[in-house]
């Protein structure tokens, strides 16, 4: 074999050793934590066994779990048939969000799919969601894709995983091989799917949701049920009498059929709603429970016993050994803590075969969730409430919060006295529990509809002022449920501008930017009313600036803070004290406006003003640090605009250093900040040659940023392409072409889905890297495959360009000229010409509205112009455009005489030629003639 037939396939096993022996991955990776203990788990689907009927009916629940399949699929061919068709078409790499109610049929949907896509040649993986809750099983699983037609990985209870988690998930080897590969994600709602769309798109795979909705034929399904489970009692199949019930839960139709089938064996009286079907279906774990006892020996669990145990594991989840033993030891139940878990495991066996879990939950959840509200005081049902179960919650809510939580949220939106009687009275005393639980449960717990406003202000009392990138889409939630509920109650002009703006902060540090701004121009609708508040109306004017350029809309933005900054200003010098801080913040917010409008020398000053603002504040009271920090970030960059690089360099360098030790004391909400002032200070770097520092600034910004939007790619992944975008060029530019034109192409991927989201505010962006790409790839590809994205990149900057000249005129200069050397490379010298010719007729708008700032630029593609007409023998022609970029060049070469220096001898020596060859002596030749002859 050559070397020419390309890398062959490498087999690796990957092995993590856990709490005394080791679990590998043949053919995938293995994350884990700094403990060893893995994040997750990958595993070979392996089909439902058979299980002893004689076994299932001792609890008759275990035939609603749907790892036994007691039931026949029926009635979702049509869902079915679309997952078959999602599978066998489209691109490489696709992922598709199922969600329904817990007890829709999504789990025995996925298992049916999971066994036909086996049986049709693919490798089926399934990912366990792994900290503090999973043992893996012994030995190695092959996961190798030899001889395998594709692979599809099944994801359940994705809407409980992290979205860090998920994401690691995302970049395992075993998904990114040269087969078909299909992510199957089941969730019981589409709040989390967003989030993980984005993520996925970092990976581009093509992204699908659907909904589950009710069986389509509940009536057959019912009578399937019925059937199956006469099966496993030994009667005669249709021999219970009743007709199906009028439920569209597919597990409410089984439950049904179950309790039918379970009560007329046992000649007893079928109940005939839901709660009553939950309460038999318990009254037949606690029959268990005290059978096993009164077999047993003297040590065995008693039911008391066993009853807080499985309350326990509703809560805790599956566990390892080590920390069961410590849950069990919580309850204090008087019986050997070993022998609890023994008994338990033998009602409950772990869900992984071999694994070594121990409080195996009740399946279904919603079974689960029921028996925790039955379980707690304070319902009619007909069922033994526990006293010892808030004990219970007491003892094992902290350390179990995101379960925990989660699960009582869901049992409270069915059971009314759950939230108030316990949930919302244990949050109170403890909200920092809310946050502990993470961002999935305060979204939870923001959509019960009895949850008091106090208790969702007690836990936004704990919410970090800033932003915090795992808990920012829950503090949304929370924010946006609790300003809605207080609005209710006061609706006064102040009231809804001050809830507006604090929402619209929320909402932005989520990456809700089209949210944000529309409760940003409601606050300032309501601000606009007061006529004696004219500071509130300032912040507001503020704050829709930020949401106005978030969302692509830069001259508008520029006008509402314009506006903030001239009310502002005259309260901040009658009272220094009072009102500084907002006159600093919204002077440097109007920097960074009027940068983004060109307007660098403007900005230079006002940014100088900001900066010194905070510094007095700062000196003041070090709670304004992270203000002072960005003031500093922001007028560095505008120093360098302006051609100040040594001054930038500084004060960036200081802006770096304090977010450096801000992010030492809160990384989650100081790291965006750091990363974004390591993007600066390398594109400074790189402006004075020092390319390895710059290098080594982008490569750690990119590192931060994808922890970032790993997190919460919604409102990281703008600032993840930035840091991709420069780490392109700083790596093509140390010699690293290959890598800098992955990288570069990486970030327009990025880039791509954000600007299909939102083009006003991304599709500038998305121009700039198209070209950056097409640039590295005259280096290493032919010059025709360097032309389609420096052609993309100009119409798309056009479309910018029509929309704002004055904002795009040197993007679109950039771009053209550009294209022009693509052109040039490719041998379309007609077509060259042309683009050089309105590169030119940009940058000198450019020029006239800043002459320092865009000087070298004219003078660059002026050169590219002449020497473009000199190619062509057209040296005539040639002379204008060279001697107007000499001219200039010589003009505005004491602003940076490094960069300037190249350009002139260029300049010079390509003009020199041209007259050489028209006739004409050069001038300083002539000059320094006269002066010999005299």
């Amino acid at each position: 074999m050559s070397a020419t037939d390309g890398p062959q396939p490498q087999f690796v096993q990957n092995v993590t050793a856990v709490t005394g022996f080791a679990y590998g991955a043949i053919g995938a990776d293995i994350h884990v934590f700094g403990d060893g203990s893995p994040v997750y788990l990958l595993q070979n689907w392996q089909p439902a066994a058979p299980a002893d009927p004689a076994w299932l009916r001792e609890l008759p629940s275990r035939m609603l779990n749907s790892r036994f399949e007691v039931v026949p699929f029926t009635g979702r061919e049509t869902e079915l048939a679309e997952l078959r068709a999602w599978r066998d078409g489209g691109p490489r790499l696709a992922a598709c969000w199922i969600h329904a109610p817990g007890g829709q049929g999504k789990t025995r949907l996925a298992a049916r799919f999971a066994d036909e896509t086996q049986n049709d040649g693919w490798r089926v993986v399934t990912a366990v969601h792994g900290p503090s809750s999973v043992q893996p099983p012994p030995g190695s699983q092959d996961l190798t894709l030899d001889g395998h037609g594709g692979v599809l990985l099944v994801v359940d209870y994705a809407d409980r995983w992290p979205l860090t988690h998920l994401t690691w998930l995302f970049s395992n080897a075993l998904l990114h091989q040269d087969l078909p590969t299909r992510i199957l994600l089941l969730a019981r709602t589409a709040d989390a799917w967003p989030a993980v769309r984005a993520s996925l798109a970092n990976h581009r795979a093509t992204a699908s949701s659907r909904a589950l909705d009710a069986p389509p034929d509940g009536p057959a399904m019912y009578r399937a049920a019925q059937d199956a489970f006469a099966v496993r009692y030994g009667i005669p199949v249709g021999s219970v009498p009743g007709s199906p019930p009028p439920y569209e839960l597919t597990l409410a139709l089984h439950m049904t059929a179950l309790v039918a089938v379970d009560a007329q064996v046992h000649g007893r009286r079928a109940p005939t709603d839901l709660a009553g079907l939950t309460v038999y279906l318990l009254d037949r774990e606690h029959l268990h429970w005290a059978t096993l006892h009164a077999r047993g020996d003297a040590g065995a669990t008693p039911p008391a016993a066993m009853n807080q145990a499985v309350f326990a594991a509703a809560l805790t989840g599956a566990t390892d050994r080590t920390h069961g033993t410590e849950v069990v030891r919580a309850l204090r139940l008087g019986t050997p803590v070993d022998r609890v878990l023994d008994d338990h495991a033998h009602c409950y066996p772990p869900e992984r075969d071999g694994g070594d879990t121990v409080l195996e939950p009740l399946y279904p959840d919603r079974l689960s969730e029921d028996f925790l509200a039955l379980t707690l005081p304070g319902h009619q049902a007909d069922y033994p409430a526990m006293e010892w179960a808030e004990e219970v919650i007491d003892a094992l809510l902290g350390r179990h919060a995101g379960r925990g939580v989660t699960f009582l949220a869901a049992a409270a939106q069915r059971w009314p006295h759950v939230g108030p009687h316990h949930l919302y009275p244990v949050l109170a005393a403890a909200p920092g529990l809310a946050l502990a639980a993470g961002s999935a449960a305060l979204s939870a717990l923001a959509a019960l509809d009895d949850v008091p406003i106090r208790l969702l202000a007690a836990v936004e009392e704990r919410f970090p002022v800033g932003r915090h990138v795992e808990l920012d889409a829950g503090m949304a939630a929370v924010t946006r449920r609790l300003v809605t509920e207080l609005l209710a109650l006061d609706d006064s002009p102040l009231a809804r501008a001050v809830g507006c703006h604090h929402l619209s902060t929320r909402l932005l540090n989520a990456g809700l930017d089209a949210e944000a701004l529309e409760v940003a121009r409601r606050g300032v609708t309501a601000a606009r009313e007061l006529d004696d508040d004219v500071p509130v109306l300032a912040a507001a004017l503020g704050r829709l600036g930020d949401c106005l350029a978030h969302n692509g809309r830069p001259a508008e933005a520029l006008r509402a803070t314009e506006e903030a900054a001239s009310l502002a200003r005259p309260f901040a010098e009658a009272e220094r004290a009072r009102h500084e801080p907002l006159y600093a913040g919204i002077l440097a917010d109007l920097a960074v406006r009027l940068t983004e409008a060109g307007q660098h020398q403007d900005a230079l000053d006002v940014g100088e003003r900001a900066a010194a603002a905070w510094r007095r504040l700062t000196a003041a009271d070090p709670a304004h640090e992270p203000r002072l920090a960005d003031a500093l970030h922001a007028h560095g960059r505008q120093l360098s605009h302006q051609g100040l690089q040594a001054e930038s360099v500084v004060v960036s360098r200081e802006a770096l250093s304090l977010r450096l030790s801000l992010a030492e004391q809160d990384a989650a909400a100081h790291e965006p900040g750091l990363a974004a002032s390591l993007l600066t200070l390398s594109a400074q770097l790189a402006r004075e040659g020092r390319r390895a520092e710059a290098l080594a600034c982008s490569q750690q910004a990119v590192e931060s940023m994808r922890a970032l939007a790993r997190a919460d790619p919604t409102a990281h992944d703008a600032g993840l392409a930035h840091a991709l975008q420069a780490l392109g060029a700083d790596l093509a530019e140390t010699g690293q072409l290959t890598e800098g034109i992955d990288t570069t192409a990486e970030s327009i991927a990025v880039w791509r889905r954000l600007a299909r989201d939102n083009p006003a505010a991304h599709s500038a962006e998305l121009s700039k890297s198209l070209s950056n790409l097409a640039l590295l790839r005259l280096f290493t590809d032919p010059p025709s495959q360097a032309l389609p994205a420096a052609a993309e990149a100009v119409q798309l900057m056009q479309l910018r360009h029509a929309q704002a000249p004055e904002l795009h005129r040197a993007d679109l200069g950039r771009c053209l000229s550009i294209l022009a050397v693509c052109l040039n490379a490719a041998g379309h010298r007609q077509e060259r010409h042309g683009a050089a010719v309105d590169a030119v007729r940009q940058y000198e708008a450019a020029w006239k509205a800043d002459p320092v700032r865009y000087a070298f630029d004219l003078a660059r593609v002026l050169d590219q112009m002449g020497r473009y007409l000199a190619d062509d023998e057209r040296w005539a022609d040639a002379l204008d455009p060279l001697e107007g970029g000499l001219a200039l060049a010589e003009a505005y070469m004491h602003v940076d005489p490094t960069g300037y220096a190249p350009l002139v001898s260029g300049l010079r020596t390509a003009l020199d030629d041209c007259r050489r060859r028209t006739g004409q002596r050069p001038p300083w030749r002539r000059r320094r003639r006269r002066r010999r002859l005299g």
